[in-house]
């Protein structure tokens, strides 16, 4: 609703006769409403398609160029742009009814932008980590299940990296989760920095991280993966605690070398390389050459002796 010592919303005024303009336009300003003027129908859908457009619409019904009713319909068949509500001029107007009439618009517009900025917020909830920002398991196994679709289909290598944060329970239960939490957010900012835009940063699970690299062979995704690993290194992380040193491990597998492996072998695959990772003393990063790639398991990973301390 338009008041004193709000912005002015602005109103497109259609109208081809310049007596019935000209009051309306008075009435309009002084009502704090920020005017644009179209003298034929023409104008007025032109007006009403452009950038930052008016989204309230004063509209004559009987107008040269193009009726009213017309303008109506041809913006409700762009889909792609900012509801515009459309009032249709009657003559003679009643000023007191046109005002309540613009105000209800405003209300509708108003209630219209909170529902689609809940509906984008619960959408970006349902796919995204609450914690870190980054996408979530979901949208990761999304992304994998794609490019492995377009991998088949075109032929176009795509790799993946898993990601491990080093000795990630030492934190928690040295600092605290609070500490594990700033730890966590930092990681995936850092991670998110080093990649491309089309590429994907995924909270996997715990602390683990899922990168899915678009167009990508082998040597892409393992320097990209040392890109990261050096991030994570080279600058302490700050906490409440005090600052913390990390390292992580990265398990990299491409799909131009894992032959006829399907998406769910491919990210098993990429597994059983950050594991070995692990095996060999963390804060590395391993490349799954084949199907037929050798490793640890995962248990006998989990044996291999516990530092005193993040490398």
């Amino acid at each position: 609703m338009v008041s004193e010592g709000t912005s002015k919303k602005k109103v497109l005024i259609a109208e081809d006769d310049p007596v019935s303009c000209h009051l309306l336009k008075n009435l309009l300003i002084k009502w704090d409403y920020d005017v644009t003027i179209a003298t034929d129908g023409i104008q007025a859908l032109r007006i009403l398609e452009s950038e930052g457009a008016p989204r309230l619409a004063v509209l004559d019904w009987m107008m040269p160029g193009m009726e009213g009713v017309q303008i109506c319909e041809r913006i409700r068949e762009r889909t792609d742009r900012p509801y515009i509500y459309v009032l249709y001029l009657t003559k003679p107007f009643d000023a007191q009814e046109l005002r309540a009439r613009l105000h209800v618009g405003q209300r509708i517009l108003d209630l219209q932008d909170s529902l689609l900025a809940a509906q984008g917020l619960l959408q970006f909830r349902a796919t995204h980590d609450t914690l870190t920002g980054v996408a979530n398991r979901g949208v990761a196994l999304d992304a994998v299940s794609r490019e492995h679709a377009r991998y088949v289909r075109e032929k176009v290598s795509f790799g993946i990296i898993m990601v491990d944060i080093d000795h990630f329970k030492q934190i928690n239960d040295t600092y605290g989760h609070q500490c594990g939490d700033t730890v966590l957010k930092e990681a995936a900012r850092r991670m998110s920095a080093c990649v491309r835009l089309y590429d994907t940063v995924c909270r996997y699970g715990g602390e683990e991280f899922l990168i899915v690299v678009v167009s990508a062979n082998e040597s892409i995704s393992l320097a990209l993966a040392e890109r990261i690993r050096v991030a994570i290194e080279s600058q302490p992380f700050a906490t409440a605690s005090g600052d913390v040193h990390l390292t992580a491990s990265f398990g990299v597998a491409v799909s131009s070398n894992a032959g006829q492996m399907n998406a769910d072998a491919l990210l098993q695959l990429a597994d059983e390389a950050l594991y070995l990772a692990k095996h060999k003393g963390r804060n590395r990063s391993e490349l799954a050459v084949s199907p037929e790639f050798t490793h640890p398991s995962r248990a006998s990973a989990d044996k291999v002796p516990i530092d005193s301390g993040p490398r």
